[in-house]
C-alpha cells in the first residue's frame, strides 16, 4: 500500500509540473510535400542546432513540441534530399505552422525511403558489423538490432530484457555479479554468448547489464574472429552494446519505475553544452535500481552512471570521452546442478522434480558485492571525403568480493545404496570469490577508405588491435553446508546464513581454493575489403592474423607462471551478395572463421594449433514496401573442429589427449520486423538448430551438446500507437517468447534431463506526449513456472506488474 501511495504522489506531483511548464512552450507543425504535391512521410524536420525535432508521418505532418520562445531555423533533411530551412520567431503558447515543398517528387521519395528504412523499430544501418557503414542489404552477415524504440514501448530496464526480441538468442543464465563474467550468459546458434562489446570494442560488465545509456543492442550472429577476433566473441556470435551519444542542444528525461517484488529504478538522462561556441556537448545517463524476487533474500540493488562527452575540433577532427561506473550487491538466484545420474534421481524432468519453486533456499545477508569502471575514449580524423581514421581505446575494471551459493539433488541412494530411484533433499554449497578483479585494455586503429579500381568501387577497412587481460581472482568453496528437504520444509531450512557459512569456513584446517590469475596479449592486423562489381552485385573478402601471447598461469603466493606459449591464427571472410530487385531483396551466401587458443600437447607429444570453427550461410533478405517490411531467412552450417578431447588407447597413460574432435552445429533462422499500417509494428522471429559432438568421448559421441539451449525458439512482439485523433499518443503492445525441450544433461554416464518446452507472455500500455510518457508492463501475465540453465535447473520470475514515469525536458 505504502509503495502504490509513493508511486501516485510521484505521478501527481510530475503531472502537476507538466500541466504548469506547458504553458511556457510553444509549438510548431506544418506539412512537407513533394514537388508534384504528394505528402512527403518519413522527413525529419528540426530546428537547426537545438537537438529539437520529428518527423512527417504518412500524410507529410510534423508536429514538434516544447519549443521555447524565441527565433531559430527550421530545417528539412533526409539522405537524398536538398535540405531547406526557413527561419522562424514563435511567443510561449503558440501554435505556428510552417509548410514545406522538396525538390524530389513521389517516385524519387519513395526511392529514398527504399533505401534508408522508415521503420524506427529497424536499423538499417551499422557502422559496427562490418567495421564500416554498411546497409543490411549489402552485408553478407546476419545480425539483428534491437532499437531504442522498441526498448522504450518494452520498458525495457537491460540487456536481458532487450534479448526476448533477438531472433534464436536464449538466455540461459542470469549474471553471477563475479568480476569478469560479462553479465548474463546466453545461447546463439549452438553456442555460448556474452556481452562484452561496446561501440565494437572491449566493454565488459559485472552484474546486470544496464539499459540506461543503450541506443541499440546488436546481436551479431556466427563466428566473427577475422573482425572482432576471439577473446571477446563465440562461435555463435557477439553482443555488441551501442550507446547514447551527446547530441547539439539541451534536453533529457528523468524517470520512475516501480513494481512487483519491491522494484524500484530512478534513471536520468541529461544532454547540455560545455561552451559557449556549441563544440563540446556532455551527456549523462545514470539510474539506480533494485529488485527483490518472489524467492526470500533474493535481491540485485545498485546504481550506475555513464557520462560522455563530445569535442567537435574542426570539421575534420573530433573526440569522444565515455566512462561507465557500476556498483552494486547481489545475491544469486538459486540453481541446481547434477552431480549424480539422472536415473537414481527418479524423475528426468524440471517440472517432476517437487523443488520448490518460491524458495531461494539461502538465508539472510548471502550477498555478493560487485563493481567495474570502464573508460572509452574516440578520435576520429577526416582526411578527405574518402577516407577517415578511428583510433579506440578502452580500459575495463571488475571486482567481485563474496558468496556464489548453489544447490546440487542428492538421490536416496546415497544415503541407502537398497532405496529406489528417488530424490527428496538437496545439498547446499558455496564458490566464493576472494576480491577478485579482472582488468581488460584495448587500442583498436581503424582506417576506413572509399576507391575505384577502375570502375569497380571498394570499401574498404584497415585495422591494429592490441587486446590485454589480466585475471587476479580467487575462489574458496565447499561441496556441502548441509542437506535440506527440497520442498523446503525442513527444520534446517533457515540455517544456511552468512553467519553460519562463515563459522562453517572459520572451522575447516584447509579451505578449498582455486586461483586463476593470467595475464595475455593479442596483437592483431586485418584488413576487410567490401567490393561493387556491379551495382547489384558485392563481394565482401577478408582476412585477420592474431597473435597470441599467453604470459601463463600463477597463484597469489607469487609463484612463476606456468603454462606460457603463444600461437599465430589466420581467420578468413568471404561474403556475397546479389541483389534481384535493387534495395529491395538481397540473395547472400557467407563464409565466416572464429578460433580459440589452446595450449598443450597430444598423446605423441604434439603442440596443439588453434581450435577453429568455419560457418558456411545463405539465406534472403528483404527490404520491401517503402521499409515497411523487412526481414531475413538463412540457413547456417557451423563446423568446430581441432577440438581437445581424451585419448584413452594408452592405458600407461590416463591424462593423454588427442585433438580430433567435431561439433557440427547447423539450422535456420527467419525474422520479420514490420510496419504494416501507420502505428503498428510486428516483430517476430523463429530459430531451429541441430548439433551434435563428432569424434568425443564415446559417453557424448552423437549427442546434442547440453550447453546449447533449446533447439526450437521462438519470439513475437506487436505494438500499435495511436498517432491522430482522441487517442494520439496512447499504445499497447503484446508478445511472448516460446523455447522447445532444453536438455541440459546428455550423457550416456548420466543420462538425459530436461527442462520442458515453456510459452512466456508478456504486455506493455503506455502514453506518449512530448513532455512525458506514462507506461505500464506486465511479463509472465500467465504466472507461468519455466526454467532456464546452462547445465543446471534456475527457476524463473513469476508474473510481475510494472509501472513507469518519464517527465521529458
Amino acid at each position: 500500500m505504502l509503495k502504490i501511495r509513493l508511486f501516485s504522489i510521484t505521478f501527481l506531483l510530475t503531472f502537476t509540473s507538466l500541466l504548469s511548464f506547458a504553458q511556457q512552450f510553444a509549438t510548431i507543425s506544418g506539412t512537407v510535400t513533394t514537388s508534384d504535391g504528394k505528402p512527403a512521410a518519413y522527413i525529419s524536420v528540426g530546428l537547426k542546432g537545438k537537438g529539437l525535432g520529428n518527423v512527417t508521418n504518412e500524410k507529410g505532418i510534423f508536429e514538434i513540441q516544447r519549443v521555447k520562445p524565441g527565433s531559430y531555423i527550421l530545417r528539412v533533411s533526409a539522405v537524398g534530399i536538398q535540405n531547406i530551412e526557413k527561419p522562424v520567431t514563435i511567443t510561449a503558447g503558440e501554435h505556428k505552422t510552417v509548410d514545406f515543398v522538396i525538390n524530389q517528387n513521389s517516385n524519387q521519395l519513395n526511392e529514398v525511403n527504399i533505401n534508408q528504412g522508415v521503420n524506427k523499430y529497424i536499423a538499417k544501418k551499422s557502422e559496427f558489423v562490418s567495421k564500416m557503414p554498411l546497409n543490411n542489404l549489402e552485408n553478407p552477415q546476419v545480425y539483428t538490432t534491437i532499437t531504442k524504440e522498441t526498448m522504450a514501448d518494452q520498458l525495457v530496464f537491460s540487456v536481458d530484457d532487450a534479448a526476448r526480441n533477438a531472433t534464436g538468442v536464449q538466455k540461459m543464465w542470469e549474471s553471477t555479479s563475479r568480476g569478469g563474467d560479462g553479465g548474463a550468459y546466453y545461447a546463439s546458434r549452438g553456442f555460448i554468448v556474452q556481452a562484452k562489446l561496446r561501440n565494437g570494442i572491449a566493454g565488459n560488465v559485472t552484474g546486470r547489464n544496464d539499459a540506461a545509456n543503450l541506443e541499440n543492442v546488436e546481436f551479431i550472429k556466427g563466428p566473427s574472429a577475422t573482425l572482432f577476433g576471439s577473446t571477446l566473441t563465440s562461435y555463435g556470435g557477439l553482443i555488441n552494446r551501442i550507446t547514447k551519444k551527446p547530441f547539439e542542444g539541451t534536453g533529457g528525461a528523468v524517470s520512475f519505475s516501480t513494481g512487483s517484488y519491491d522494484f524500484n529504478r530512478v534513471s536520468t538522462d541529461f544532454n547540455f553544452p560545455v561552451d559557449k561556441d556549441n563544440h563540446i556537448y556532455a551527456r549523462l545517463n545514470t539510474s539506480y535500481n533494485y529488485k527483490g524476487s518472489f524467492q526470500e533474500n533474493v535481491f540485485d540493488k545498485g546504481f550506475f552512471i555513464a557520462p560522455s562527452l563530445s569535442y567537435k575540433v574542426n570539421d575534420k577532427l573530433d573526440f569522444v570521452f565515455d566512462a561507465e561506473i557500476a556498483n552494486g550487491t547481489s545475491t544469486l538466484k538459486p540453481f541446481v546442478f547434477f552431480y549424480f545420474p539422472v536415473a537414481q534421481l527418479g524423475f528426468d524432468r524440471a517440472d517432476q522434480a517437487g523443488i520448490a519453486y518460491d524458495k531461494s533456499f539461502t538465508g539472510d545477508a548471502m550477498k555478493q558485492k560487485y563493481n567495474s569502471s570502464n573508460f572509452f575514449s574516440q578520435a576520429n580524423y577526416k582526411f578527405n571525403d574518402n577516407w577517415s581514421s578511428h583510433t579506440s581505446f578502452s580500459s575495463n575494471y571488475s571486482f567481485s568480493n563474496g558468496r556464489g551459493t548453489y544447490l546440487f539433488l542428492v538421490p536416496n541412494s546415497y544415503f541407502n545404496p537398497a532405496a529406489a530411484p528417488g530424490a527428496e533433499v538437496l545439498s547446499r554449497a558455496d564458490q566464493s570469490t576472494d576480491n577478485s578483479k579482472v582488468f581488460t585494455y584495448e587500442v583498436q586503429q581503424n582506417f576506413n577508405g572509399t576507391f575505384n579500381l577502375g570502375s569497380v568501387k571498394n570499401r574498404m577497412v584497415l585495422g591494429l588491435d592490441y587486446l590485454s587481460q589480466n585475471s587476479d581472482q580467487l575462489f574458496y568453496s565447499i561441496d556441502t553446508f548441509d542437506i535440506t528437504n527440497k520442498n523446503g520444509t525442513g527444520a534446517n531450512y533457515n540455517d544456511f546464513t552468512e553467519h553460519n557459512l562463515a563459522a562453517f569456513y572459520a572451522a575447516l584446517p584447509n579451505v578449498p581454493k582455486y586461483p586463476y590469475n593470467f595475464k595475455t596479449n593479442t596483437y592483431s592486423a586485418y584488413v576487410s575489403d567490401v567490393i561493387n562489381l556491379t551495382d547489384r552485385l558485392i563481394a565482401l573478402a577478408a582476412l585477420r592474423v592474431d597473435r597470441f601471447d599467453n604470459k601463463g598461469n600463477s597463484d597469489r603466493a607469487g609463484s612463476s607462471p606456468k603454462g606460457a606459449y603463444k600461437q599465430t591464427v589466420f581467420s578468413p571472410k568471404f561474403g556475397l551478395v546479389f541483389q534481384p530487385i535493387k534495395d529491395q531483396l538481397s540473395l547472400f551466401a557467407n563464409y565466416q572463421n572464429g578460433f580459440n587458443n589452446v595450449n598443450g600437447i597430444d598423446y605423441k607429444g604434439d603442440t596443439f594449433k588453434a581450435e577453429q570453427a568455419n560457418q558456411i550461410e545463405g539465406g534472403v533478405k528483404t527490404n520491401i514496401f517503402n521499409g515497411k517490411l523487412t526481414g531475413a531467412v538463412s540457413y547456417y552450417y557451423i563446423k568446430v573442429k581441432d577440438i581437445v578431447r581424451g585419448y584413452n588407447q594408452d592405458a600407461s597413460n590416463p591424462n593423454a589427449q588427442i585433438q580430433d574432435g567435431n561439433k557440427i552445429s547447423k539450422g535456420i533462422e527467419a525474422e520479420v520486423i514490420a510496419n504494416p499500417v501507420d502505428g503498428l509494428n510486428i516483430i517476430a522471429g523463429f530459430a531451429y538448430n541441430d548439433n551434435h559432438l563428432e569424434n568425443a568421448s564415446p559417453d557424448v559421441e552423437g549427442r546434442r551438446d547440453a550447453y546449447s539451449a533449446a533447439p526450437y525458439s521462438a519470439n513475437l512482439w506487436i505494438s500499435y500507437k495511436f498517432n491522430a485523433g482522441s487517442l494520439k499518443g496512447f499504445g499497447l503492445g503484446a508478445g511472448g517468447n516460446y523455447a522447445s525441450d532444453n536438455k541440459i544433461v546428455n550423457s550416456v554416464s548420466q543420462g538425459v534431463f530436461i527442462l520442458p518446452a515453456y510459452k512466456v507472455f508478456n504486455a506493455s500500455v503506455f502514453y506518449d506526449h512530448s513532455r512525458f510518457r506514462i507506461g505500464a508492463k506486465v511479463d509472465n501475465f500467465t504466472n507461468q513456472k519455466y526454467w532456464t540453465g546452462y547445465s543446471t535447473m534456475n527457476p524463473q520470475d513469476l508474473r510481475t506488474v510494472t509501472g513507469s514515469v518519464t517527465y521529458k525536458f
